[in-house]
């Protein structure tokens, strides 16, 4: 096969693009992690984490995937056959909810159909019946990268805030962290996870917990076993974070040119350059779902991510073909299902470093595999450009 020409569109939900200003800021001898210049830079860097996250309270970075961030949220606040409150979401529910099992932790899953965000009312009614408090933790997947659902996470702190309980709330942000607007101090949030390979545009490697006061406290007393995810090893006596071994040097040099970049465009304009090309992913897949096409996963408007599009492609079409040949034909990168939704959708990633011709060049690449392979659909080209013409 001959090598494809010209620039790869990678529209996998993460790791996203990462921009030539991070690379070259990344592109350089290593160090002595110890020097008061590397110190200032990750005391610079966790300040930004704090100014994305919206937190006053401190937040920790460690050497792994989100996964870790995960297990460190966990094992820090929670002793076995502790009780854990979670919402059933999609894939990434499923596996977070696995490893709090594994762990020794008692979860109540709250079921779920993979085309809803949780329910802020469920969550309620759940903590309203727990009369002993009982529930040490409510952990949610802010954005369902598997389902491309969004939960009301706003709406669940206020609705934990109305009864009472004393539980922490745990929120995955991987996939929506400087892409989507969160707000940790001011939902109530505890606990917020993210990673770096997604809205931060860097290579994978680095995972944070950011922490709350209630937290902290919570983990002096947690029981569960832990060494390398231990806060307490992670936190200075002036409250500044440290590491857990040597850091991921290179990544820090990545993430501070990556925080002057959101802090160059804003939060706010970035926010509203990912809800305008999301809207232009969305216009198109209406218009694919007529007739009997290729439609939207998520059902709610207000729960439709702006960072990932999960689209249903229709019984008897062949999903992994669509994006074999967006892959090999036109050097177009999809997510593929997960889980349940293996070989039944195709995820399109439109977070991190995009601009509107690359969403259109991905969402033409798309079409034209469906064409190809004789999948339904009305073209969406239009409908996405009108938009894009539209919010701007």
């Amino acid at each position: 096969m001959t090598a494809p020409r010209g620039r790869q569109f990678l529209h996998v939900p993460g790791p996203t693009n990462i921009p030539d200003r991070i690379l070259r800021a990344m592109d350089r001898p290593a160090t002595d992690f110890t020097v008061p210049a590397f110190r200032a830079i990750t005391d610079e860097c966790f300040d930004g984490l704090q100014w994305v996250f919206k937190t006053k309270g401190p937040v920790i970075a460690f050497a792994g995937s989100g996964h870790g961030a995960w297990e460190a949220a966990l094992v820090n606040v929670l002793s076995p056959g502790d009780r854990v409150l979670m919402a059933e979401t999609g894939a990434f529910s499923h596996w977070w909810r696995d490893m709090a099992r594994a762990h020794g932790a008692e979860v109540d899953y709250l079921p779920g159909d993979w085309r809803h965000g949780v329910d802020p009312a469920a969550i309620e009614e759940a903590l309203r019946q727990d009369r002993g408090q009982d529930i040490k933790a409510i952990a949610i997947v802010h954005n369902e990268t598997a389902t491309g659902i969004v939960s009301r996470c706003a709406e669940i702190g206020a609705a934990i805030a109305r009864t009472g309980h004393p539980a922490l709330l745990l929120v995955d942000t991987i996939s929506s962290l400087g892409s989507m607007d969160f707000r940790m101090d001011e939902w109530g949030v505890d606990v917020a996870v993210g990673g770096s390979q997604k809205g931060l545009m860097l290579p994978p490697g680095l995972s944070f917990t950011a922490v709350s006061k209630k937290a902290l406290a919570a983990s002096r007393n947690a029981g569960m076993a832990r060494f390398y995810w231990k806060w307490d090893r992670l936190l200075t006596t002036d409250g500044r974070p440290g590491f857990a071994g040597t850091p991921a040097l290179h990544l820090f040099y990545g993430l501070r040119e990556a925080l002057q970049m959101l802090r160059e465009e804003g939060l706010e304009n970035v926010f509203a350059r990912h809800r305008r090309l999301a809207g232009a992913v969305r216009a198109a897949a209406a218009c694919w779902a007529r007739p009997a096409g290729p439609e939207l996963n998520a059902l709610d408007p207000a729960e439709q991510s702006d960072s990932v599009s999960t689209i249903r492609i229709p019984e008897g079409c062949d999903a992994e073909a669509i994006r074999t040949i967006c892959r090999d034909r036109y050097n177009v990168l999809l997510g593929g299902g997960l889980l349940d939704f293996a070989g039944k959708v195709i995820r399109i990633g439109h977070l991190g470093d995009l601009n509107e011709p690359m969403i259109l060049g991905a969402l033409s690449a798309v079409e034209m595999a469906y064409s190809e392979l004789g999948v339904p659909h009305e073209s969406g080209l239009q409908a996405a450009m009108a938009g894009l013409v539209a919010a701007d």
